[in-house]
């Protein structure tokens, strides 16, 4: 699985993104892109390109989600990442495992 984290920290507390794309062959229907959102350590957003839309875990997250979820113009670019961010890493990663 490829894994790329963004980290931000202010005041002691630790916001960070997680992007990464976990697959079992380089056949783009068995890639799934997942994008989550944590707050001190707790996961409260995420992004599946197989659910299609994003999922809160949190009080705050679920208000995140409904929000994002409204904006058909993002949902469109986190559905694409599959194919523009994962396809192409996972075929890397695939070449060079064998």
């Amino acid at each position: 699985a490829l894994l790329f984290i963004t980290v931000c920290t202010a005041d002691g507390f630790l916001n960070y993104v997680e992007d990464h794309c976990v697959f079992n062959s380089t056949k783009l229907d068995d890639i799934e892109f997942i994008r989550s959102y944590y707050y001190n350590k707790l996961e409260v957003t995420r992004f599946s390109s197989s659910v299609g839309k994003y999922v809160g875990y949190t009080e705050f997250g679920v208000r995140n989600a409904e929000y994002w979820n409204k904006d058909t113009g993002d949902l469109a670019a986190m559905r694409a990442q599959k194919e523009t961010y994962c396809l192409n890493n996972v075929g890397n990663d695939h070449e060079a495992a064998l």
